[in-house]
């Protein structure tokens, strides 16, 4: 398991959370695009080579409660302002039965900030593109209660995801504009917490032609409640998100000249959901017991143009129960666990999963086997849509992907380094991804059906130094993802790295780094190749006083131009972004 601390988080660069994490190998969205300029529905999050389409295959949390959408699956980043978070977990791979759907490929965990008494913070920054940002926040902690809250804003002119040489009249920047806010209330006992949290987020985007935009709104309230009893601990959560995707869609003539819109979308859907955790702690063992489900309901309405209507959706409906246990004997701790769900679509599936961990002085080895399972999602069931002139139609008659798998690690812990690396291996079938059907000059017509069964394996290996004033990281992943045809399974590349260099004093902190890709494919059909590239980025933060600091940011630093996709004609990734600005967290009396 990967752990983001709040120090890590404020020097890697990127205005949202997805940027951050980046520097996590394995991490990747549908397409290397970043949120600022990606549409929403390639937003899902894969981790170790499992991805192949925007639906995401692992689950995200936000302080418990799930952050993924609940029609496409797919991560609004714009809801969470990275510098208000404490920390991130991200455990890859499906080694728990804990979680259940959506966490095919492991599970991320946000954790915002503790409230702190009589603290306050704002924030402005500007940068190239017209890029804006600006908010504010704060706290309080009483004895009994405490309550924090957070917003900002953020609008930039963007850039164009055409290269230049294939640019026409009906391009134009990919924008974003977005607010992202949230509140919580926290109740606090000697034995027992309650806390009361809601968020909302509107956005819109311009992407990338004249004719084509989108816009969502979503909010979401939730509760949990925890008790200690000692030796036993119980926690009850719930939650209801409601959301609205719309967009437009055209055809792009030749020569990019002229497009005409085909159909607008709007998505509307929401979820309600829960879970009850029941965990207790023995000499030598522990047992965690539980139960949850979800009720996701979402409609696909497309108005076609000129005139027609075409309509798509229903209801998801998906429970389970599961068990997770530990015990140690001698040096050495062992995990079982197992799941039982109902998917939703007359299916059911069992998760078995184990683990051990056995560690000597400074080493530890590790182990664990599991199979897991990921349902089609409304939007993979119901909706249909296109990027640029690729047209992706939806299939109603999809089956839940599985996933059996394991890995092995070793670790490394001395005064100033930790080292580790892991093996794994995981076969998965019934791989829903985008078939292509047809390719023409003018248009490709795919379509989302169950692939032939998938093989990722792989290394992955992370190395930490700290000396004085000076942390190195470096991080590394091969995976070898192949459909049994010995096709490479499309947007996955074999090899994944990044290293960052961070200097700090008091007062200061100077960070650079580097995150590469090697090349990937486009489709299924390994046509279309998407070569690798090196992205270089900086971070300068100073202290001016106690609680008010300025900061300078550099992404793609070299103006790296890559490309992120291929719709008849390569998009490309963000060019070099600046930017800079003044931020107070502190108390204010």
């Amino acid at each position: 398991m990967a752990v983001i601390g709040k120090a890590e988080l404020k020097q890697i660069p990127g205005v949202n959370l997805d940027d951050r994490l980046r520097m996590v190998p394995g991490f990747s969205l549908f397409r290397r695009s970043s949120s600022l300029a990606a549409h929403p529905t390639t937003q899902g999050v894969s981790l170790r080579g499992i991805g192949t389409s925007g639906a995401s295959r692992t689950l995200v949390l936000w302080d418990g409660i799930p952050l993924n959408d609940p029609f496409g699956g797919w991560v609004y980043w714009t809801r969470v302002n990275p510098e208000e978070l404490s920390r991130v977990e991200v455990l890859r791979g499906a080694s728990t039965s804990v979680f259940g759907d959506r966490a095919l490929t492991g599970a991320i965990a946000l954790f915002s900030r503790e409230p702190q008494p009589r603290n306050v913070t704002a924030f402005y920054e500007f940068g190239n593109r017209e890029t804006h940002t600006a908010g504010a926040g704060g706290s309080h902690l009483w004895r009994r209660f405490a309550i924090s809250g957070q917003g900002r804003a953020f609008t930039t002119k963007g850039y164009h995801i055409v290269p230049k040489v294939n640019r026409g009249a009906v391009d134009k920047e990919a924008g974003v504009r977005f607010v992202g806010s949230d509140v919580r209330a926290d109740f606090l006992g000697a034995r027992q917490r309650l806390f009361l949290k809601a968020d909302l987020m509107v956005e819109e985007r311009e992407n990338g032609t004249l004719l084509q935009r989108n816009s969502s709104g979503m909010g979401n309230v939730g509760a949990n409640y925890y008790r200690d009893f000692g030796r036993d601990n119980i926690s009850i959560l719930g939650y209801h998100t409601r959301a609205e995707f719309r967009s437009s869609f055209s055809t792009i003539l030749a020569g990019r000249a002229r497009e005409t819109l085909t159909f607008n979308q709007s998505v509307p859907s929401d979820a309600t959901g829960g879970a009850g955790y029941w965990r207790h702690s023995g000499s030598g063992w522990n047992t965690l017991v539980g139960a949850d489900a979800q009720r996701v309901e979402g409609w696909s309405i497309d108005s076609l143009v000129p005139t027609g209507k075409r309509i798509g959706g229903g209801t998801l409906v998906q429970h389970g129960t599961f068990v997770q246990g530990d015990f140690r004997s001698g040096p050495a701790q062992f995990f079982l666990g197992a799941r039982h769900h109902f998917t939703g679509q007359d299916r059911q599936f069992f998760s078995p999963s184990l683990g051990f961990t056995a560690g000597k002085g400074r080493w530890r080895t590790r182990g664990s086997g599991y199979r897991s399972f990921r349902s089609p999602t409304l939007n993979e069931l119901y909706r249909e849509f296109r990027a640029g002139n690729a047209v992706t139609q939806a299939n109603p008659a999809l089956r839940p992907e599985s996933v059996i798998g394991g890995e092995l690690g070793l670790d490394f812990t001395g005064e100033n380094v930790r080292a580790g690396v892991s093996a794994f291996h995981n076969e998965v079938k019934n791989v829903v991804t985008n078939v292509t059907l047809l390719t023409t000059p003018a248009q490709i017509i795919r379509q989302r059906r169950n692939a032939a069964q998938a093989r990722s394996r792989g290394v992955e290996a992370d190395v930490q130094h700290r000396w004085r004033g000076w942390r190195s990281e470096l991080s590394y992943l091969f995976a070898d993802s192949r459909f049994t045809t010995r096709l490479r399974v499309p947007q996955v590349p074999k090899h994944h790295g990044s290293a960052q260099v961070t200097w700090s004093s008091t007062r200061t902190f100077v960070t650079g780094g580097v995150r590469s890709h090697a090349l990937q494919f486009e489709d299924d059909l390994n046509r279309l190749v998407l070569p690798g590239f090196a992205a270089v980025h900086v971070t300068l933060r100073q202290q001016i006083r106690a609680g008010l600091s300025a900061q300078l940011v550099f992404e793609n630093l070299l103006d790296r131009e890559y490309w992120t996709g291929f719709t008849t004609i390569p998009a490309t990734g963000p060019p070099r972004l600046w930017r800079a600005g003044l931020r107070w967290d502190g108390k204010i009396w």
